[in-house]
């Protein structure tokens, strides 16, 4: 059992994902899903979950369809959406709603998304 704190990132590239866990799994427990669904399933599996960051598009699932649904379940979870767009409506209406805490832009700021992460897991 890891001490570590249990981040979940969605992801439906394959390389964001790699990138995520190369980066962040020296400091944090990382758990990976390739959609929606998985994810999922992952939180169940994972309930410990402290925080989760999910790519906006993905398909079948959005990222805030995904979230809207753990965050039904799980809502102590603190949850992020990672776009490689602009800030849509439907992200702004998330944040607007405490949906989402924040959302990140891709390609990837490394720097910004590990601040948020020590500040979302300080316990």
């Amino acid at each position: 059992m890891s001490d570590k704190t249990k981040i979940l990132y969605v992801d439906d590239e394959h390389i964001n994902l790699q990138l995520f866990q190369i980066n962040f799994s020296k400091k944090f427990d990382v758990i990976l899903a390739e959609d929606g669904a998985e994810g999922l399933r992952q939180i169940e599996k994972n309930p410990d979950t402290n925080v989760v960051i999910s790519d906006m598009k993905m398909p079948n699932l959005s990222g805030i369809d995904f979230i809207s649904r753990a965050k039904k379940k799980h809502p102590n979870i603190k949850y992020y959406i990672l776009t490689g767009f602009e800030i849509t409506p439907e992200i702004k209406e998330a944040l607007e709603r405490g949906l989402i805490i924040k959302y990140f832009s891709k390609p990837f700021d490394f720097h910004d998304i590990s601040l948020t992460l020590d500040e979302a897991t300080v316990h």
